[in-house]
């Protein structure tokens, strides 16, 4: 699964500016006098412009690429007026929190709420059109946000805030340290070059995604012999033929690249033979595309990281972080694989001897595997489908929200991109905190792959704003012609992660922007609340509150839930070393690389340190790793397992005051409320979860959870 999410540390808009188009944190005015402004120039060149209808929520039926240009145009225009302005200001006045960090704010404000926009809409409804429009204004908003990060005055600014506490002075001391990260340091041709290299970063990273998701949409797979189909359950084949303009009983079927075909498709063909087809076309997604991006991109990164003063770029990114050095995140890789990489081998040994074969292909793996765990569990993702449809879920997931943390979360309306797509607002009693979207299927035409939470519209006093919205997109299985959309385990699992990233955003009680919500958060404590909602699953009351076969209206047997809890842990060795494989990867890429060998060398060494099973050599893993080539986790992929630390850890608070004693869990439901969502960025993670724990987290609640150690 790819679980991505978005923040930004600040108002330096720069850094957003780099991110790809899909993973862009936004900002909407709604302070009066800005409104007004805002509402007068709603027009361009005589010609209605719906980004800049910026009072309230996006008006996303109105949207159109032909916007794009003239829109953000006038809006940069207006940017960098208000910024020449901002700056004299600061040169002739007394400097304050609000002359300096507010007033940055709003300058940001409207260009930040029309290209979020934009961003977002290049993710979920992409097109040439919007492609266009976008990379034509690309170059003018990194230009535009790089000054404002490089501004010297707004930097003197800051650096003369001496009297703040709390939550403002973590709000400039982040900001101060961002510009520098940003070269406001750099003078002459080492800025012009910082610069240059800014830019192209930019258009790279955008090219990336966008290569990932061409080749992920242009593969098809068309095949017109049911018997080629063998093995496949019926909701892959109702899809796939759907997908063809067929019928599930006469085809014909297309097989994608896609999550929801491509894993039904590795888990249940029977036929060795289409499975390697659509392995060997995974694994070496946009690899002609994007492997001279991967290089350049690297060069690019260790050439900003010098020019700045650093040795590597992971110093640039560890910058940020909870992590103190390259050492720490090495360490925590090492100790988790001394237990995952024996287990790991282990597991595939095992899998050898179910399969009858002294070694496996690699696109025989996740096929045997699917049948080990039938064998030894009696169950399969598919069996389960029925018992989780989409709305059901949902429902289960509300309710699990309220218990947690005392809010009510009741559909609402606002305009959408697509059809599917839903709206929902969370209420405290009768007050409305926050909406958020949900765009919960796969739609490989025209939707990158993964999942994530994005910022619509963020907390903030300086902009008279105080209900926060956001993006949930998800990729999982959409509905078929007689059928709604029923769920994989995982892709509950997903939908269950996400909203703990938009609780985080949602829940926030921390009134300035830049510390309010995921704002400001350390990127490697993002994942807690996300990765924490994840345990609820198996709780059996959560889950049996949702967990209705959809025709009968049936509870999941009890047999079968106590198989589904028994399998949690299954191959656990196996998954965990794959994520400490990437996490290895990224780190050694930006910490140790040094452009002497190819990129994917890099990565098959690697990999069969980590792996139980050595790559394919056309496996480029790298071309399609977006995560830190166009996701903003560049040297920090590692922190799903440093915040997986802290979300078991958390989750144990739970076990520990018992999960069945519903005043317990109420209460330590309301600390996590408090704490870690409401606290956002005010205050440093680990400050934040001793506040809910009393205590530092330990690795024994992951080890015990993922069955690597004897509970």
């Amino acid at each position: 699964r790819d679980k991505n999410k978005m923040r930004v540390c600040g108002f330096v808009a720069s850094a957003a500016a780099m991110r790809p188009a899909a993973v862009r944190t936004v900002g909407c005015s709604r302070r009066r006098g800005m409104m007004a402004t805002i509402q007068m120039t709603a027009t361009v060149e005589g010609e209605r412009n719906a980004l800049l209808e910026q009072e309230s929520l996006p008006k996303f039926t109105r949207i159109e690429s032909s916007q794009v240009v003239p829109g953000v145009t006038a809006l940069l225009d207006r940017f960098e007026a208000d910024v020449a302005q901002l700056e004299s200001r600061l040169s002739s006045s007394e400097k304050s929190y609000e002359s300096t960090v507010e007033a940055a704010e709003k300058a940001s404000a409207p260009v930040s709420y029309a290209w979020g926009v934009v961003g977002h809409l290049n993710g979920v409804k992409n097109s040439e059109e919007l492609r266009e429009a976008y990379a034509a204004m690309q170059p003018r908003v990194v230009e535009a946000t790089t000054k404002l990060g490089q501004s010297k005055a707004l930097y003197e600014g800051l650096l003369g805030l001496r009297e703040l506490e709390g939550a403002r002075k973590r709000i400039v001391e982040a900001n101060a340290l961002q510009m520098r990260l940003a070269g406001v340091g750099l003078e002459g041709a080492a800025k012009e070059q910082f610069n240059a290299n800014r830019l192209q970063l930019s258009k790279l990273a955008t090219d990336f995604q966008n290569n990932v998701l061409d080749a992920t949409k242009q593969f098809e797979l068309v095949v017109e012999d049911k018997a080629d189909v063998a093995g496949l359950p019926e909701s892959a084949l109702a899809l796939a033929a759907q997908r063809a303009g067929g019928s599930a009983e006469e085809g014909p079927w297309r097989l994608g690249l896609d999550a929801p075909s491509y894993l039904a498709s590795m888990k249940y063909l029977d036929s060795s033979a289409l499975r390697e087809r659509l392995y060997r076309a995974f694994v070496s997604r946009a690899a002609e595309a994007n492997e001279p991006l991967v290089a350049e991109i690297l060069a690019l990164r260790r050439e900003q990281a010098a020019l700045l003063g650093y040795e590597t770029f992971a110093e640039v990114s560890l910058a940020t972080k909870m992590a103190d050095d390259v050492a720490a995140v090495d360490d925590l890789h090492a100790r988790l694989a001394e237990v995952a990489v024996p287990a790991a081998k282990r597991e595939l040994a095992e899998l050898q001897r179910f399969a009858g074969v002294d070694s496996l292909a690699h696109w025989d793996v996740p096929y045997y595997a699917e049948r080990l765990r039938e064998s030894k569990f009696g169950i399969n993702d598919e069996a389960l489908r029925p018992y989780f449809a989409l709305d059901a879920v949902l429902d289960g997931l509300f309710g699990l929200v309220s218990r947690l943390f005392g809010v009510a979360v009741r559909r609402g309306a606002a305009e959408t991109w697509h059809p599917d797509v839903r709206f929902f607002d969370v209420f405290d009693g009768d007050r409305k905190l926050a909406s958020f979207f949900l765009d919960p299927y796969s739609r490989p035409e025209d939707k990158r792959s993964g999942a994530w939470m994005d910022v619509c519209l963020g907390k903030s006093k300086a902009l008279d704003r105080d209900v926060p919205v956001a993006y949930m997109v998800c990729n999982g299985s959409p509905p078929t012609a007689d059928k709604p959309s029923l769920m994989t385990y995982n892709e509950v699992e997903t939908l269950y992660h996400e909203m703990g990233h938009a609780l985080q955003h949602m829940l926030t009680e921390v009134a300035d922007a830049d510390a309010a919500g995921i704002n400001g958060v350390e990127w490697d404590a993002v994942e807690l609340p996300s990765q924490f909602m994840e345990n609820w699953l198996l709780h059996k009351p959560t889950l049996y509150s949702f967990a209705k076969h959809y025709e009968t209206g049936e509870p999941l047997p009890d047999d079968v839930y106590d198989k589904l809890k028994a399998a949690k842990t299954f191959q656990a060795g196996m998954m965990m070393a794959r994520q400490l494989s990437f996490g290895a990867l990224d780190v050694e890429l930006h910490a140790r690389y040094d452009g002497s060998e190819n990129p994917l060398d890099v990565q098959r060494r690697v990999f069969r340190e980590y792996a139980p099973m050595a790559p394919l050599p056309e496996d480029t893993f790298l071309t399609a790793f977006s995560h830190i080539f166009a996701g903003g986790y560049s040297c920090g992929y590692y922190s799903y397992k440093w915040a997986e630390v802290m979300s078991a850890d958390a989750f144990a608070a739970f076990e520990e005051a018992g999960l069945d004693n519903e005043d317990a869990v109420k209460e330590v439901g309301r600390r996590f409320r408090e704490t870690v969502l409401a606290l956002g960025g005010s205050a440093h993670p680990s400050v934040v979860y001793d506040k809910f724990r009393g205590r530092q987290p330990t690795v024994d609640a992951l080890l015990r959870h993922s069955g690597l150690v004897a509970p």
